[in-house]
């Protein structure tokens, strides 16, 4: 079912050709963890407000109207940062956004740890969702434009494994420190410290990592590029690149490519495609993630025993991630997207039924490890339709629609809730579902084994002599 890997490679000696060729390296297996691990606590970060959404309600007396705009705040933020470090990573470099991105993070994570109230809460976590807004994305470029094509999904898909620990870490956590006092400091604020510290190590370990060889190439700094897949020739034969690196940025001749080539006939198909998939995706993922606390209080049960269904549900996340491995180069991936997301909806509306204990549980993991197959291949994918000049704009663009759609979603889901209950609220999830298996299945293209030159070989160059890529 997957498609047959590019058997002749016409551009083996250039930078794309070499890179592909490659063996996998200590270089790549050190960078899909440190983006593995910056993964971790983009999605810690992500659940956290949801799972603390009960706690934070009863510590600040929080009314129906004020629970939504600070369980949305985290979203926005990450609305405006995955549209502006998105670009700066096309322009400037994958490696300085990674960095800003967490150092933001980190610092307003640990700010609001201290948060006397529920305006100070929803600031800094509207700050810190700045600093987070384009993790994912930022980490798909970066793996799919440093990893040979043979290996780019089942790698990106290890990182991404390891990253979705992150949700059953925070709901354990929430469970065992939420009622709890550490010197003298309520559990839930010691929550944010975790996460602030954790991206503080990760900003430490990433500062090692090369800069893209493709995008150094793509704007013209075609001698550092060389100097880098130099090196990693040399880790594959065992030795190191014993030639000196050319100075940072001088060789630099081009600008990133505008914004604009993403409307042009060329890419407008793939970019509206994406558009409809992210605001429609993030109803079933995150809809039913950040909700699930409230959907369990909604069906009865007390706040220690919904955070530890929840807890127990999130476990699905790494299962479903591993689950992935095995397949995700074996499969299309445009299939592959297809029908796991049809599987959500399935496992949605039981769950949505489900009336017991141990149905809750079932249909709840089940969710979580399908929505988990197709989150791996939709982030492998979503990067691989791109071109180099454009794929961190592209991705990051589309993808922040993804988390306004999830600003907005308390304001939309919690009412519907509250009002007809939880089974109504999945059957609508399930057919926001539905629309995005259509939208992907009739509009996009085959990846899977393709170099990434072959996959955007029919978009147009901006120059005569300079092709995206």
């Amino acid at each position: 079912m997957a498609n047959i890997p590019d058997a002749a490679v016409p551009d083996a000696g250039t930078i794309a050709g070499r890179l592909d060729r490659l063996p996998i390296t200590r270089t790549h297996r050190r960078a899909t963890v440190a983006v593995g691990l910056g993964l971790f606590f983009d999605f810690y970060e992500v659940f956290l407000t949801g799972v603390l959404s009960s706690v934070l309600v009863e510590e600040f007396k929080l009314t129906k109207a004020e629970l939504p705009p600070l369980l949305a705040s985290t979203f926005v933020g990450m609305f405006f940062g995955a549209l502006l470090l998105g670009r700066l990573a096309d322009r400037y470099g994958r490696r300085g956004a990674f960095l800003l991105n967490l150092g933001l993070y980190s610092f307003f994570s640990l700010l609001g740890a201290f948060s006397g109230g529920p305006l100070m809460l929803l600031v800094t976590r509207f700050f810190a969702g700045i600093g987070l807004g384009a993790e994912p994305p930022l980490a798909d470029t970066y793996l799919t434009d440093l990893l040979p094509a043979r290996k780019r999904g089942r790698f990106i898909a290890w990182a991404y494994t390891l990253a979705f620990c992150g949700f059953p870490v925070v709901g354990f956590l929430a469970r065992g420190l939420t009622e709890h006092e550490i010197f003298g400091i309520a559990g839930w604020r010691w929550l944010f410290v975790i996460g602030a510290l954790g991206a503080g190590a990760v900003f430490l370990l990433r500062r090692g990592l090369p800069e893209s060889p493709r995008w150094l190439e793509s704007v013209g700094r075609t001698e550092e590029a060389e100097h880098l897949v130099a090196g990693m020739e040399a880790e594959a034969r065992g030795g190191v690149n014993e030639n000196v690196a050319p100075p940072r940025g001088t060789t630099r001749k081009r600008a990133a490519a505008p914004v604009r080539e993403l409307f042009a006939p060329a890419q407008r198909r793939r970019t509206w495609m994406m558009v409809v998939f992210h605001i429609l995706q993030t109803l079933g993922y995150y809809g039913f993630g950040t909700l699930v606390p409230l959907v369990l209080a909604a069906k009865g049960y007390a706040v220690s025993q919904s955070l530890l269904f929840a807890a127990l549900t999130y476990l699905g996340y790494p299962v479903g991630s591993a689950l992935s491995l095995p397949i995700v180069e074996r499969v299309e991936r445009k299939y592959l997207v297809v029908g796991s997301v049809l599987a959500m909806a399935v496992f949605g509306i039981a769950f949505g039924y489900a009336g017991s204990m141990a149905l809750i549980l079932v249909f709840g993991f089940l969710y979580t490890a399908t929505s988990n197959v197709f989150s791996n291949a939709y982030h492998i994918y979503q990067a691989e339709i791109f071109p180099t000049a454009l794929r961190s704009t592209a991705s990051s663009g589309t993808y922040s629609l993804s988390r306004l759609a999830s600003g907005a979603m308390p304001f939309v889901l919690v009412p519907l809730l509250a009002a007809h209950g939880p089974t109504t609220l999945f059957l609508v999830v399930a057919g926001a579902l539905v629309v995005v298996a259509l939208d992907i299945a009739v509009l996009g293209p085959r990846t899977t084994g393709r170099r990434l030159e072959s996959v955007n070989d029919d978009v147009p160059a901006t120059a005569p002599s300079q092709p995206i890529r």
